[in-house]
């Protein structure tokens, strides 16, 4: 197969049959991207994540970052799981409003997405390879500085929402996205205009306004930073606005209109695992190190530690005082953590309990 546009169409089926919705091409241009990108950093939004601002402008340089890179591949791939399709909304929003239910993220739920792309995109670039030879390319997927929502919305496979992910006009935002470098000077596609409009449902919802302004995130203020990327101590002032929200944060997608048109995943590595959809805080407060080895194998939770799971466990059971103060079970719970090893965790344990007292 020597026509490169017969190739790019051959390289989008290949895709869907692995399960991919949408692939699309892009040049490797994102000049246009990397005085935005400096004045977020330079702004300190980017927060204890050093790993933003370690390799420069390499982020918006896809050819410096992998030499010989002319083109990017872009694949997105839904998350939500079939069983979950009916009423996911409603039955989100109902949770979040149940102090005593542990709210994850519904794209944490299952595999570890890191896994589930990479493998996948590998696989594609194996099947190009049997038909064309060797050629240069590199898979990411979320694991190197790459600007992926940029690279996308170039691509054509939708446009940067106000809450900065890529929406797309069939999907919603319910997607992980994940790219394949290459030295295949092959057609590109054409960006999509943007469908926002007057709309700010993202950003008036949003627990901790982390969103400061259209197309601009405070990351040290999201949920998502707070509980997964942040080591230390959540500041105080804003534990209260997490609720019962212990990893990561949907309600920015949530609340998105065009979230009524998310596609389910027909992959079983989205479906939830451990009854995580359905579990309360003091059953995953209880946890022990090793039942959280046990229970987050294979999945995206299990970077960020048993300690920093008790400490945003410890959060949602204090903010669970909204509507179950004094508790018998949530304080029993609490108590049987006040000696944790972890002064991490004992922090955030005695600030849960001076809620459930004040």
């Amino acid at each position: 197969m020597t026509d490169l546009a017969t190739l790019a169409d051959a390289i989008k089926a290949w895709g869907r049959e692995l399960g991919f919705a949408d692939l699309r091409i892009a040049d490797v241009d994102l000049s246009h991207r990397e005085a935005g990108f400096q004045a977020w950093l330079d702004k300190g939004y980017h927060g204890e994540m050093d790993y933003m601002a370690s390799h420069g402008m390499k982020r918006a340089r896809p050819a410096e970052l992998v030499p010989g890179t002319v083109r990017v591949i872009t694949a997105r791939m839904p998350y939500l799981p079939e069983a979950a399709a009916a009423g996911w909304r409603q039955r989100e929003e109902g949770r979040s409003a149940d102090g005593s239910a542990a709210v994850i993220s519904l794209y944490a739920r299952g595999r570890d997405y890191h896994k589930v792309l990479r493998a996948r995109l590998q696989q594609l670039a194996g099947r190009i390879e049997n038909e064309i030879g060797p050629f240069g390319y590199r898979v990411f997927t979320d694991s190197a500085p790459v600007m992926e929502v940029a690279l996308a919305e170039k691509s054509g496979l939708g446009w940067r929402g106000k809450h900065t992910l890529l929406l797309n006009r069939e999907a919603g935002s319910m997607f992980f996205l994940g790219e394949l470098f290459t030295d295949l000077a092959l057609p590109v596609d054409q960006p999509v205009a943007p469908h926002c409009g007057q709309c700010s449902a993202c950003i008036d919802v949003c627990p901790t306004r982390a969103i400061v302004a259209p197309y601009e995130l405070d990351a040290r203020r999201c949920i998502s930073y707070l509980t997964i990327e942040l080591k230390g101590s959540i500041p105080v002032e804003l534990r209260s606005l997490i609720g019962n929200r212990v990893y990561g944060c949907d309600d920015c997608q949530l609340y998105c209109p065009w979230n009524k048109f998310a596609q389910t995943s027909g992959l079983p590595d989205f479906d939830v695992r451990h009854g995580l959809d359905n579990a309360s805080l003091v059953a995953l407060f209880g946890w022990s190190e090793d039942d959280f080895s046990r229970n987050t194998e294979g999945s995206a939770i299990r970077r960020i530690g048993h300690e920093r799971w008790l400490r945003n466990m410890a959060v949602g059971l204090g903010n669970a005082a909204v509507t179950h103060k004094g508790d018998a079970r949530i304080l029993a719970a609490l108590c049987a953590r006040l000696d944790h090893p972890s002064a991490l965790v004992r922090e955030h344990v005695m600030w849960a309990l001076e809620r459930h007292s004040l």
